[in-house]
């Protein structure tokens, strides 16, 4: 640190931001449940930003530019760097802003469940959870991969900032098989920032419990306007366009139309009204300024506009920070109130996608159920495609609750008109 500030003044850099980021992480790789090879790596990279004020035709900028710095770098290595970060600068022109001043703390530890644990620990715990439920025959996990981190990141500013935080995150991903009646495999995934062995179990059981339904599906539904019912990741990716759409870099630059007090749901709501909260996942910005959660949504209402400082600086609001995770409160309907009328319940898609500039979300169908005339019928193939601007007005959200590392809310969602590609 004391290497990378003195080169920044021999340079004549006078606005910077250093960040430092050592992580530990752990990885673990499975054949079905034996362990096949653990993998340990410790790592540590400087970014340095630098900020260079100038004019262009009479007008105020401020270009920036960021050079990484690497363990081993010598002292000429390391200016080099930085100095090739400064020259560049200069052909950044954004119009000038101000930088927000941080502030000095004490390091912040990680008061989770992970923390006062190995990562060796935590591993263990984690893959007990995974495999509790793969106890059958004719559907098991045939690999999976589990990845523990724990990072520590400082962020000193020259406008005062210095602070310093722990965190802990575990993420993977595994396959599940069924053989019969046709041999089907399943990709899964999960994310947490915190202990969740009862929900892992509860996700891989539910894995289990679809890839058994994928290989007794063999049609596509017909093609035609569905109801639709959207659960877990496809849920959280859905209401990931109003934490898209509510940041000041795509309001400014006209991607958004989203103001303060807006009804971003629309005007006419038949349907659950939505509110959602800003989750801070860490606890300072790039600046170092300590963030909060903050409302996002109040009954389809716009309460907050979030982002960085030079965004939030054109626009005249509050420079937040960039949020990623949302809380939203669950709906009063039950699940299996969503599907009791005719729908498609779509649980698994190739690669569910939603647009934040164009609102319109949609993938290929590799599971669903058809409810019908009293019959639930496993499908597979076809494909959705849907607007939210469309859709948003007449939302129904389940009653259960679903959680993974950025989301936190209803389970499923009930959507009404929604095209689907299929057959015939």
């Amino acid at each position: 640190m004391e290497e990378i500030i003195s080169a920044l003044r021999e340079l004549g850099v006078e606005q910077y931001v250093i960040t430092e980021n050592h992580t530990d992480s752990l990885e673990s790789f499975y054949v079905k449940k034996n362990l096949d090879l653990t993998r340990r790596a410790d790592t540590a990279v400087r970014s340095v930003r630098v900020f260079r004020p100038f004019e262009k035709d009479g007008v105020k900028m401020l270009g920036d530019s960021e050079a990484t710095v690497r363990p081993g770098m010598s002292a000429e290595e390391l200016r080099g760097a930085i100095g090739r970060a400064w020259y560049a600068a200069q052909f950044v022109a954004n119009p000038w802003y101000p930088l927000p001043a941080g502030v000095k703390e004490p390091r912040r530890p990680d008061k989770g469940g992970f923390a006062g644990k190995s990562l060796a620990e935590s591993m263990k715990d984690v893959a007990q959870a995974l495999f509790a439920e793969d106890t059958a025959q004719d559907v098991f996990l045939n690999s999976a991969e589990i990845f523990m981190r724990r990072i520590e990141t400082r962020i000193v500013t020259s406008q005062g900032a210095d602070v310093s935080w722990e965190q802990y995150e575990v993420w993977g991903e595994y396959v599940c098989q069924c053989p019969a009646p046709q041999d089907v495999e399943t990709y899964h995934q999960f994310s947490y920032r915190e202990p969740a062995a009862e929900a892992l179990r509860a996700d891989v059981r539910h894995a289990l419990e679809m890839t058994k339904a994928r290989a007794r599906a063999t049609a596509a539904p017909k093609t035609g306007a569905y109801a639709l019912v959207l659960d877990r990741e496809q849920m959280a990716e859905l209401l990931s366009y109003y934490v898209s759409r509510s940041n000041s870099g795509m309001i400014y630059q006209k991607y958004s139309p989203f103001s303060l007090g807006d009804p971003v749901q629309g005007e006419s709501v038949s349907g659950d009204r939505l509110t959602a909260s800003l989750k801070a996942t860490e606890p300072y910005t790039d600046f170092g300024v300590p963030m909060a959660d903050r409302p996002l949504l109040e009954k389809g209402v716009l309460k907050t506009i979030h982002g960085g400082a030079r965004f939030g600086h054109y626009l005249g609001v509050e420079p937040t920070g960039n949020y990623r995770a949302v809380t939203v409160p669950v709906g009063d309907t039950p699940m299996e109130a969503l599907t009791a009328e005719p729908c498609l319940h779509a649980v698994s898609f190739s690669d569910f996608q939603m647009d934040p500039l164009s609102g319109h979300f949609g993938g290929e169908i590799r599971l669903a159920f058809l409810h019908e005339n009293g019959k639930v019928t496993p499908v597979t193939g076809g494909s959705v495609n849907g607007s939210i601007l469309d859709a948003q007005g007449h939302m129904t959200f389940s009653k259960e609750r679903f959680r993974i590392k950025n989301y936190d809310g209803p389970l499923a969602v009930r959507l009404e008109g929604i095209n689907v590609a299929g057959e015939g």
